[in-house]
C-alpha cells in the first residue's frame, strides 16, 4: 500500500514537473518566436490588392488592370453557401477555435504518423486564421520556425478581429490558380459567372482550390478535380450545409468550365491605352494596379468599332491609289512551299489580313497558297488596283494582267473577299498602307470622346496620331481667322481682295503665298473665301485683323497656346495635335462653348464612392427617389462663352 502510494505521488510530481516543464516551454515558444513578427493590427484596416476595371460608356467591360487578378467583396455579399464551402474544406472548427485547431493538429499528427510509416506525404492543419497569418504576414518557408509564427500570429489576430473579418480577407485574398486571387475572380475565371450564380457543385469546386491549384488544374486534370470537388461536397453534407439531395445533384453534375479570357471584348486598344495613361497621371501605379478602380469610360462601342473600320479604309484606299510597292518576300515554290512559307515572319500590322505564296499565274488569276495550307484564288480584278509605285509620289499604268503585278514564288498579303463579293476560297491582294492617320469622334456639347483611333494598327506602332502626333493643321485653321474676323468689324459679304502679293519678312526674305490652284479672283465676299478655302484672301484678313488676335483666338479654341504671331501661321503653319482640333471645330458646333475633351465620364474606388467626375456640375433634385410630378431638375450651363453663338 505504502509503496502504491509513493508510486502515484511520484507519477503527480512527475505529471506537475512535465505540466510546468511544457507550460514553461510553451511560453518560452511565445517568448522567442513572438519577438519581431508583423504587425497584425494593420489587418483590421487592411485592403487587399485588386484589379481596377475598365468600362465603355454603355457599361461593357474593355479593359483589366491588375498585378493580381482580384475582385474584393465584402463579406456580406459573399453567398453563404460559398463560405460554407471554404469552411468544410479547409477549417470546419473555424467558429469554435481560437485560432488554432488543437483537434485538427491532433488528427494531422495521428495522420502523419501513419503517412511516415507508408511513405506518404504528410499533411497540415493550418486553420484559416494560420492561412492569412501565412499569406498576409509571412513567407511560404517550410520550416518548424515559420509554423510556430504562424501559430503565434493566428492566436493574436484571432483574438484582435472578429471571425467575419478574417474570412473575409481569406477568402478575398487566397489564390485560386490562373492568376486569380481570390473567390470572385475565380467565380469569373472558371465559370464566368458571379458568385451569386454560382450552383453548389461549382462553389464545391473553389473551395476545392486552396489546397494545391496546380493539382487540381481541370484543363489538365479534370478527373482529379472532380474527386477532390467531390469530397468537398461530402464535407459540406457531413457539417450540414447541405441536404443529400442537393449533395447528389451536386457529384452527379460535370466539372464544366471555361477558360476566362482577357477582358477586352472590344478591340479598341487606341482608347484603352489612353484611359490607362490618364489613369495613372491620376493614381499612379499603386492607384492604378492595385486600387480597383471602377472606371466608366465615354467610349461608345458601336462607334469605336466603326471609326476603326472607317479609318482603316480610308488609309487602305489612300495607299492604294499611290500604286503597289510589290511583295513582302520571295521564297522557291519548287519544294516544299509551305515550309518555305512559313519561314517568312508576318510584319507587323498585318492581322486580320494574312500571308500568301503566289503558286501559279495565269492569264486572268493566281493560284496563292497560306500558312493555313489552304490554296485559293486571286482574280484579275481584285489585283487590277496595283500599278506600280513610282518614286515621288506617282505611279505607272494599269496593269494589263496578273504577271504584270506578281510573280511565282511572291509571298503577298491577302484577305477574305468582303460583302456581297465574298465567296470561299477568293482573296483580294492587298498591302500594309504606307501612312497612318488617326480620327476622334467627340460629342461637341460635353467633351466627350466617343471614339479614338490612333493609326492602322498598335501592333505596328504604339504611336498615337490622335493625340500624341504634332501636325500642321493647314487650311483646317482658317474658320478660326474668320471667327476672329467676324468678331472685329467684318461680316460675310465683306470685301476681301483676291490676288498676289509679296510680303517682306523680319530675316529681309520675301513671302509670296499663293491660292491652291495658283489662280486668284479679285474682290471676293469673306463667305466665298472660306468655302473656296482661298489663300491669299486669308492672309489678307490676318493682317487686316492683326495676328496677335489670330494668336488670342488660337489660345480661346485649345489649338495653340503660345501661337508665333506671323501672318504664314494663318495658314496653319504651327503644329497641334488631331484631339486639339477637333475639340476647336467642336466648340464651333455648340455654339461657341468651351469645353474638355475626356475619354473617362467617372472613377469609382473599391466601395462604390465617386472618386472622379468629368462633369462636376451640381443637380439638386436629380437623385430623387421617385417621381411625384415635380419639376425636372435643371443644371446650370458653367461652360464659358468663346464667342459670340452668331459667329459660331
Amino acid at each position: 500500500m505504502k509503496r502504491l502510494l509513493r508510486f502515484l505521488l511520484v507519477m503527480v510530481c512527475l505529471f506537475i514537473l512535465g505540466s510546468m516543464f511544457a507550460t514553461g516551454a510553451v511560453l518560452f515558444g511565445f517568448w522567442h518566436f513572438g519577438k519581431g513578427l508583423p504587425d497584425y493590427e494593420q489587418l483590421a484596416s487592411y485592403e487587399p490588392p485588386v484589379m481596377t476595371r475598365v468600362h465603355s460608356a454603355d457599361g461593357s467591360l474593355i479593359a483589366e488592370y491588375a498585378r493580381q487578378r482580384r475582385l474584393f467583396v465584402p463579406i456580406g455579399s459573399i453567398p453563404k453557401q460559398v463560405k460554407q464551402a471554404f469552411i468544410a474544406a479547409e477549417d470546419q472548427h473555424f467558429y469554435d477555435h481560437i485560432g488554432i485547431d488543437f483537434l485538427g493538429i491532433l488528427r494531422a499528427t495521428v495522420k502523419n504518423i501513419q503517412n511516415l510509416g507508408q511513405g506518404r506525404r504528410l499533411v497540415g492543419a493550418s486553420t484559416v486564421t494560420q492561412q492569412v497569418a501565412k499569406n498576409m504576414l509571412l513567407t511560404n518557408e517550410v520550416s518548424y520556425e515559420r509554423k510556430a509564427k504562424e501559430a503565434i500570429l493566428a492566436i493574436r489576430i484571432d483574438r484582435s478581429l472578429s471571425k467575419d473579418r478574417i474570412l473575409e480577407l481569406y477568402l478575398n485574398e487566397i489564390y485560386l490558380g490562373h492568376r486569380a486571387y481570390g473567390v470572385a475572380a475565380a467565380a469569373l475565371y472558371y465559370f464566368d459567372k458571379s458568385l451569386n450564380d454560382l450552383t453548389i457543385a461549382e462553389m464545391a469546386y473553389l473551395g476545392a482550390l486552396p489546397k494545391a491549384p496546380n493539382n487540381y488544374n481541370p484543363f489538365r486534370y479534370l478527373e482529379r478535380a472532380t474527386i477532390r470537388r467531390n469530397w468537398v461536397v461530402g464535407r459540406m453534407l457531413e457539417e450540414g450545409y447541405i441536404t443529400k439531395e442537393e449533395a447528389d445533384t451536386a457529384i452527379a453534375s460535370s466539372l464544366v468550365v471555361k477558360e476566362g479570357r482577357d477582358a477586352e471584348v472590344l478591340q479598341a486598344k487606341w482608347f484603352v491605352e489612353e484611359v490607362r495613361r490618364e489613369l495613372y497621371d491620376l493614381y499612379g501605379v499603386e492607384g492604378l494596379y492595385d486600387g480597383g478602380l471602377s472606371v466608366r469610360t465615354t467610349m461608345q462601342a458601336e462607334m469605336q468599332k466603326l471609326g476603326e473600320k472607317s479609318l482603316r479604309a480610308g488609309l487602305r484606299t489612300y495607299d492604294r491609289r499611290h500604286g503597289w510597292r510589290g511583295p513582302v518576300a520571295t521564297v522557291k515554290t519548287d519544294g516544299n512551299w509551305l515550309e518555305n512559307l512559313k519561314t517568312v515572319e508576318d510584319p507587323k500590322g498585318l492581322s486580320p489580313w494574312r500571308l500568301a505564296v503566289v503558286l501559279t499565274v495565269s492569264e486572268t488569276d493566281i493560284t496563292i497558297g497560306l500558312k493555313s495550307d489552304e490554296k485559293g484564288t486571286i482574280r484579275f480584278k481584285d489585283m487590277k488596283w496595283a500599278r506600280p509605285w513610282r518614286k515621288g509620289q506617282r505611279v505607272g499604268s494599269w496593269p494589263k494582267a496578273p504577271k504584270a503585278v506578281v510573280s511565282v514564288g511572291d509571298v503577298v498579303t491577302v484577305t477574305d473577299l468582303e460583302g456581297d463579293k465574298a465567296e470561299p476560297g477568293f482573296y483580294s491582294l492587298e498591302q500594309i498602307p504606307d501612312v497612318s492617320g488617326g480620327l476622334v469622334a467627340m460629342d461637341p456639347h460635353t467633351g466627350r470622346v466617343l471614339a479614338l483611333v490612333g493609326g492602322w494598327s498598335q501592333d505596328a506602332s504604339e504611336f498615337n496620331r490622335a493625340v500624341q502626333a504634332k501636325r500642321q493643321p493647314g487650311s483646317s485653321f482658317k474658320p478660326f481667322v474668320y471667327s476672329a474676323a467676324l468678331d472685329n468689324g467684318f461680316t460675310p459679304v465683306s470685301k476681301i481682295m483676291d490676288g498676289p502679293f509679296v510680303l517682306t519678312q523680319e530675316n529681309g526674305d520675301r513671302w509670296k503665298p499663293a491660292n491652291y490652284t495658283k489662280k486668284f479672283w479679285g474682290p471676293s465676299t469673306l463667305r466665298l473665301g472660306l468655302e473656296k478655302s482661298r489663300n491669299l484672301m486669308t492672309v489678307r484678313l490676318a493682317r487686316s485683323v492683326g495676328m496677335d488676335v489670330i494668336a488670342d483666338y488660337a489660345g480661346r479654341f485649345g489649338i495653340h497656346d503660345d501661337l508665333q504671331q506671323t501672318l504664314a501661321m494663318s495658314l496653319g503653319a504651327m503644329e497641334t495635335t488631331l484631339l486639339k482640333m477637333t475639340t476647336a471645330y467642336a466648340e464651333l458646333v455648340n455654339g461657341g462653348k468651351e469645353i474638355t475633351p475626356t475619354l473617362i465620364d467617372r472613377v469609382q474606388n473599391r466601395r462604390g464612392a465617386a472618386i472622379y467626375q468629368h462633369d462636376t456640375r451640381e443637380c439638386r433634385g436629380c437623385r430623387a427617389s421617385s417621381w411625384r410630378d415635380q419639376d425636372e431638375p435643371e443644371i446650370v450651363d458653367t461652360r464659358d462663352q468663346i464667342i459670340s453663338p452668331a459667329t459660331a
